[in-house]
Parts: structure tokens; C-alpha cells; sequence
């Protein structure tokens, strides 16, 4: 950058940072107790097992974080509407010229490693980059692909209302609960991909910029160098 000179922004409102801690946890737990019930491990013997309903609590507990990952994208898709322009549902469609623009300045940033000075000012995000939001975008849409499987394959043994509005994923898979399943896992893998690349580059941003991309999920604040606060002003 051409200034050293940056001005603190509150960026990430309370309600947005609670739903992002929250759906990191659920996912987090949802991934481990998924490992285990894909694979359960043999750490018992007969007689142990008979004692005691450690499987069923850790379904239990999937379940439970299911639930918790349901209720938090509901509040989140709310917040997108409610809340400030930085967690508006419009920043997750930039699909515009400036959007693209921001698209490869992103790539050629991050992927590239090419010289951030040589970017136009407005190319620098002060909530999401393009990239993210798209990304986000993507995985929004693929969440809800894993609560449908996830609720379609809990349906049947469930005697909850909500697991069975999900009968009808079943048929759409040709009743093939095995397909179900492959692809309920896949969607697992995609999501751990994506943590380890998002908490990659949050780190990568934070160190190289100093901007406080990492805290700022928990303080909400980030610091903006005073171009890019006033070209957003202007808008």
C-alpha cells in the first residue's frame, strides 16, 4: 500500500461473529462424530458394550450440532437482511464488474503472490473479498445438501416433525441410502477443504496486512487504510 496510515472499522456486528463461533463448533463437532459413526471404533468388548450407550451419544451429539447448524443459517440468511452492508445478502453476488475486478486482484494476490501495491485502491475489501463471498456462496448451498441427506437418512428413525420434511430426498436418490450416504460424506470433505483453506488464508491476509483479519471475528473491528474508508464513504 501507498499509506500507512489506517483507520479502526467495525465491520463484523455481534449477531454475525456469535453465528460464525457457533457454526465453526457445530461443524467442527459434526465432522468428529461423523469420522466416528462412518468408522465406529472397536474399544470395547461385549460385555462393555452391553453396559453402556457411548454410540448413542455420540449420534446424540451429531445430531444436536446438526440442529445447532440448522438454527444458525437460519439466523445467519435473517442477519442478511437486517444487519449492516458488510453482512448483506448483496455481497454475496458480486457478479458485477467491480466484483470480478475484485475476483482476479484476489487470485493474482493471493494465488499469484503478485505486489498488492500495484492494485487500485478500490480493489481493497473492507468486509469480504469476492472471492470469499462467492465461496461462501458455494458452501451455503452445499450445507444445505448435507442437511437434506443428513435429515433424509435420520428421517426414518426420527420422531421429530423436522428430520421428516426430508422424506422426500430419499426418492431422489432412487432410495439408494448407501448414494445418500456417499454423498452426505463428501460434502464433509468439502467442508473440511474449505476450513483449512479459509483459516490458511485469514491467517496469510492477517500476517502480510496487519489489518487484524483474524481478531477481527471477535472484536468485529478491522483496520482500513483511510483511501479505502473514504472511497467507501463516497459511495
Amino acid at each position: 500500500m501507498a499509506t500507512k496510515n489506517f483507520k479502526r472499522v467495525y465491520v463484523w456486528e455481534l449477531p454475525v461473529r456469535v453465528f460464525h463461533w457457533l457454526n465453526a463448533l457445530a461443524i467442527t463437532i459434526l465432522i468428529i462424530t461423523g469420522f466416528i459413526i462412518s468408522n465406529p471404533p472397536a474399544v470395547m468388548t461385549n460385555h462393555e458394550a452391553s453396559q453402556q450407550f457411548w454410540f448413542g451419544y455420540v449420534r446424540k451429539i451429531h445430531f444436536i450440532s446438526a440442529y445447532v447448524m440448522v438454527a444458525v443459517m437460519i439466523l445467519r440468511v435473517y442477519w442478511a437482511f437486517v444487519g449492516n452492508k458488510f453482512s448483506n445478502w448483496r455481497v454475496f453476488f458480486p457478479f458485477n464488474k467491480k466484483g470480478m475486478k475484485n475476483v482476479w486482484h484476489v487470485l493474482k494476490y493471493d494465488i499469484f503472490l503478485q505486489n498488492e501495491q500495484s492494485e487500485n485502491i478500490e480493489s481493497f475489501s473492507i468486509g469480504h473479498n469476492s472471492v470469499a463471498t462467492i465461496s461462501y456462496l458455494v458452501m451455503f448451498l452445499l450445507a444445505l445438501l448435507m442437511m437434506a441427506t443428513g435429515f433424509a437418512m435420520y428421517a426414518p428413525t426420527s420422531s421429530w416433525f423436522f428430520p421428516k420434511m426430508f422424506t422426500w430426498v430419499t426418492p431422489l436418490f432412487n432410495d439408494n441410502e448407501m448414494l445418500i450416504r456417499k454423498v452426505h460424506h463428501i460434502s464433509m470433505w468439502a467442508f473440511i477443504l474449505f476450513m483449512a483453506v479459509h483459516i490458511y488464508l485469514v491467517l496469510f491476509h492477517d500476517w502480510l496486512e496487519g489489518r487484524g483479519e483474524a481478531s477481527a471475528m471477535i472484536s468485529g473491528q478491522k483496520f482500513v487504510c483511510s483511501e479505502r474508508v473514504q472511497e467507501d464513504i463516497k459511495k
